[in-house]
């Protein structure tokens, strides 16, 4: 079914191998969104039955809005306006002292409302962690007056980060984004048990992977081992989990559904605990306050320098191990590739002939989106725009989870039988409508 472009009330859903649109028509009609949606989720079957599969989700994947509000968490754009529009308010979320903005802004020129800072906190970020180490090393007595109220807005954007991704509506028994998760995962387990299990990789600091996942039975390792105290083990990466088929011949069999969870830039539950052989632990539940001291990668200048400490090492040789290697896919949903330690991997992956690398992405996006397509090259599949709804682009979380993921076995032949019941239910209707033409015999 098409439509043509008069009709058309929304983007087009585009779907880039190389700089080819595989939903181009010939005619130079517009598909219709289900036959759209229909012909990726084709596309991506095979792609998720890859030998060796892996997903990086980025902060897009843990915001929903609802009829304009929020029930997840806001990606950085909106949660910068938010935090510079507290400043100097009675706000019981962290923020920013009327005193302090003015003292950035007096003594060392940092104007909180200038449009380099609104729509985004890790360039105010940034700028605040440069300002600290030219204090810190500088002898200016007029300048330094600045370094306190430098220290007071690092701590406090910091805190806001860390309680936006604690509190919300879904701290409170709003479900929707975890039953989205949900959702993700109930598909990929139905991946074939003879291939080696998924990787998901996450710069997201929240829990609700590990939230959906506990709710639906699904066992998964995050490299953590323990039960009354977990600890931090990356050899636990090279653990599976298996079931015994058969006792007497010692078969084993590994468990369906079984994944590995890597969270490359930590966890709101991750804290230092001790100097012992594995000093990093995982609470069943986060610190309640916000000035406890998380194992947390914020967006800093040393971004990358801090993916080279411990526990980050061990978790990028793990991205990059399982990435860059032969019949390799990994799906990228969310990111919006703005960390360069991150991207390095991916570009690295890229040499490799059998690689191929899938991004939700608005296809229109600059910088990284745009070298990407520029390089022509097929192995790189770029799908979004149009989505079934204006407000639901095609590469949202919850559109590729929805329409793109490959249905189940049961969804397969009820999808099946619902489209040979539509087509000759069609066809019958056609046939009532042609007129029949009587022939006299003689």
């Amino acid at each position: 079914m098409t439509t043509t472009p008069d009709e058309k009330k929304t983007e087009n859903l585009r779907f880039f191998k190389g700089k080819q649109d595989i939903l181009d028509t010939k005619d130079g009609s517009t598909l219709d969104w289900k036959d759209a949606a229909s012909r990726v989720r084709e596309q991506l079957n095979d792609a998720m039955n890859a030998q060796h599969l892996g997903f990086l989700f980025g902060s897009g994947c843990s915001s929903f809005v609802v009829e304009g509000e929020e029930v997840g968490i806001p990606t950085m754009a909106p949660l910068a306006k938010a935090f510079i529009a507290a400043t100097g308010t009675k706000q019981p979320v962290p923020h920013l002292e009327e005193a302090d903005a003015k003292a950035l802004k007096d003594v060392l020129g940092i104007d909180l409302t200038s449009t380099k800072y609104e729509n985004n906190l890790e360039r105010l970020l940034e700028v605040l962690h440069s300002f600290r180490f030219v204090l810190e090393h500088s002898s200016n007595a007029g300048l330094l007056k600045g370094l306190p109220a430098v220290n007071s807005a690092i701590t406090k954007v910091t805190s806001y980060i860390l309680n936006a991704c604690s509190s919300g509506p879904f701290a409170v028994g709003n479900d929707a984004v975890v039953s989205i998760y949900q959702a993700f995962y109930r598909n990929l387990s139905y991946r074939g048990r003879n291939l080696p299990r998924p990787w998901i990789f996450t710069t997201n600091y929240d829990l609700f992977n590990e939230t959906a996942l506990d709710r639906l039975g699904m066992p998964y390792s995050n490299g953590f081992i323990g039960t009354v105290e977990r600890r931090f083990n990356p050899a636990s990466f090279r653990y599976s989990l298996a079931e015994q088929l058969d006792i007497s011949s010692r078969r084993w069999s590994s468990v369906d559904g079984y994944l590995y969870l890597c969270k490359l830039h930590g966890s709101i539950n991750w804290v230092e605990a001790g100097k012992s052989l594995f000093p990093l632990r995982e609470l069943q539940v986060p610190p309640a306050d916000c000035t406890s001291e998380r194992v947390m990668i914020y967006p800093t200048p040393a971004k990358q320098n801090a993916s080279f400490g411990y526990p980050y090492s061990d978790l990028f040789r793990e991205f990059q191990h399982r990435t860059v290697r032969d019949q390799s896919v990994l799906f990228v949903i969310g990111y919006s590739f703005g960390d360069e330690h991150i991207n390095n991997i991916i570009f690295q992956a890229l040499t490799i002939p059998t690689f191929r690398l899938i991004a939700l992405c608005s296809p229109d996006s600059g910088g990284v989106i745009e070298r990407l397509r520029a390089l022509n090259d097929p192995r790189i599949w770029l799908i979004g725009g149009g989505g079934a709804t204006p407000a639901r682009p095609g590469h949202y979380f919850d559109v590729f989870v929805e329409h793109f993921m490959p249905e189940p076995p049961g969804n397969k032949i009820d999808t099946a039988i619902s489209k040979v019941m539509t087509e000759l239910s069609a066809a019958a209707e056609d046939a009532a409508e042609t007129p029949s033409i009587a022939v006299e015999n003689e």
